[in-house]
């Protein structure tokens, strides 16, 4: 059930880290835009088989959106999260599970708005276009956004998306504290292969333990 946001956080920051392109640009836009309008209903009504069909074709093209410009750093950050998971269980989707997990889409949820709210001031335009989209598909529309606040916008989206789906965002949702931040921040600086994509740099052991602090309370 997690696997679905996937597919949002692999076509948002395709879309505006260092490894964009014009090619990638392409999926990842139609991605999102598919996303956006489907993942509520298909999160909702399982068995509404437009909404699914519509999120296999989004999952496609997410995926040759990031294989052409990579990911970056939510994802980064997502495999400390689910590797030092301590007690959390998702609450539904995985009841055969006895044992504890994060599943990778909710530890990249987790991050995401954090990152964005970071990265935002090295790419506004590209944070608001994608911050647009999720707008429109909740029937608003963004008028005089401030590139300053770009990255705000788009985490202020993702969570606005994420509560509508009753979906935690946040570390301490998942069982994290101030306490675990450290370890987080050194599971994330060997993942050069993403971090190193995002817009804003540098990525460093400082950086990750700001983006973890502000990850805690998404």
């Amino acid at each position: 059930p997690h696997k679905p946001f996937v597919i949002l956080f692999c076509a948002a920051p395709t879309k505006f880290n260092t490894g964009s392109n014009p090619f990638s640009d392409v999926w990842s836009l139609h991605a999102l835009q598919v996303t956006a309008k489907y993942l509520p209903r298909a999160i909702s009504d399982p068995s509404d088989f437009e909404a699914r069909s519509q999120m296999m074709l989004a999952s496609s093209a997410a995926g040759v959106g990031f294989g052409n410009a990579g990911v970056h750093l939510c994802h980064g950050m997502s495999y400390a999260v689910a590797s030092q998971v301590k007690e959390y269980k998702p609450a539904f989707g995985y009841e055969g599970v006895d044992h504890p997990l994060v599943p990778h889409g909710h530890s990249v949820i987790a991050n995401a708005p954090a990152v964005f709210r970071f990265s935002g001031r090295a790419s506004p335009e590209r944070h608001l276009e994608c911050a647009r989209i999720l707008a429109q598909a909740r029937g608003f529309v963004l008028n005089r956004t401030p590139k300053k606040d770009a990255g705000a916008i788009l985490a202020d989206e993702i969570s606005e998306l994420m509560a509508s789906l009753n979906v935690p965002v946040g570390l301490r949702a998942l069982g994290y504290n101030e306490n675990d931040i450290e370890n987080l921040a050194e599971g994330t600086l060997p993942q050069h292969r993403v971090t190193k994509l995002c817009p804003r740099q540098p990525v460093e052991k400082e950086e990750l333990h700001i983006l973890f602090q502000d990850a805690l309370d998404n």
